[in-house]
């Protein structure tokens, strides 16, 4: 991922001092070093809890008392060649400095990169601590070492600049929501001018649960139902891992290369009210499973999140109890009895 321009500014704060921003005067030069940690950086980032959503928009009826982002003013002065990388983030970093100060009890280095990745490219925010480590020196001794932590990134933002610029997109801005507080996590987004878009965990649960009903329509055999499952599993894990969304027609011509268009049709003609592109949250993704089994003449598959719900088992008399039973079964129980 070619590195455009890269800066750190550094947020002091420690032992009760008022924070103070230290800003760099001059951008970084792009070393393998830098690479490294771009990379490290970006895995650390699409494994945090984010919300997802778009800069503040203007109101056309009242445009004189509207409140727009100033940062997104500011980076809209960027990408135009009217405002250096210096002068961006360090406006950036000034205003996090505050937010340091409110809320905060130590600072950390804010590392800003604009990056490019194919047609793509993105800014990235990430407020870095330091922790204490070790290392060897060239005499072979053990010495102390300051590293930067990545896995304590309480705020943290990636905006898809092509996506903001082209206005085809909702969900271009992503930020981190840190839990240790929600006026932390309210002015971060204040910081940024942002506007939650989707939410990534409703909507992740709310295609699963499409998913399933899919699957319960089709009437799909227990293996065939296995590998779509895994299969579906895969790909959002995989759009997780690269910190990009799902796709819902994508995602259905992934399962099903006969019917590319099966899946993507039964949810619209359900009406889920999904969003084209949905945001991965892995947390309701790890949660999906199906438990699947068969013995003397009886075949059970059901969804893992059923379980404690409309699916219950008893370990002590070795029963399964299903509350809510399929339509189609249950007439067909009915004509039996």
């Amino acid at each position: 991922m070619p590195i455009l321009n890269a800066i750190i500014h550094r947020l002091e704060k420690s032992d009760g001092t008022p924070a103070r921003l230290l800003a760099a005067k001059h951008p970084l030069p792009v070393t393998a070093a830098l690479d490294a940690l771009l990379e490290e950086l970006n895995r650390a980032y699409h494994g945090k809890t984010k919300a997802w959503g778009h800069f503040e928009e203007q109101p056309a009826a009242d445009e004189a008392s509207a409140a727009v982002s100033p940062f997104a003013e500011e980076l809209a002065d960027y990408l135009a060649d009217n405002r250096d990388f210096v002068t961006l983030t360090g406006a950036i970093a000034e205003r996090l400095c505050s937010l340091v100060e409110a809320h905060l009890p130590v600072g950390g280095d804010l590392i800003c990169l604009d990056t490019r990745f194919g047609d793509a490219r993105f800014l990235t925010l990430a407020l870095l601590y330091h922790r204490d480590g070790f290392a060897v020196d060239e005499s072979l001794n053990v010495a102390p070492a300051r590293q930067l932590n990545l896995v304590q990134m309480s705020l943290a933002a990636r905006i898809d600049l092509r996506q903001w610029q082209n206005g085809d997109s909702r969900q271009y801005l992503s930020w981190t929501r840190d839990r240790g507080g929600k006026a932390l996590a309210v002015g971060f987004a204040g910081l940024l001018g942002a506007v939650e878009g989707v939410d990534a965990s409703g909507e992740t649960r709310t295609l699963l649960k499409a998913f399933s009903d899919y699957v319960e329509r089709e009437d799909l055999p227990e293996e065939a139902s296995r590998e779509k499952t895994d299969t579906l599993i895969d790909y959002a894990s995989a759009q997780a891992s690269r910190g990009e969304p799902i796709t819902l027609e994508e995602l259905s011509e992934v399962l099903d290369e006969q019917q590319p268009r099966a899946f993507y049709e039964h949810i619209r003609n359900a009406d889920y009210g999904l969003s084209p592109e949905i945001p991965p949250d892995r947390k309701a993704l790890n949660q999906f499973r199906r438990f699947t089994g068969r013995a003397a003449g009886v075949s059970i598959s059901f969804d893992s999140h059923l379980l404690g719900s409309s699916v219950e088992y008893d370990a002590t008399t070795d029963r399964l109890i299903i509350k809510q039973v399929p339509k189609q079964l249950k007439e067909q129980l009915k004509r039996q009895g």
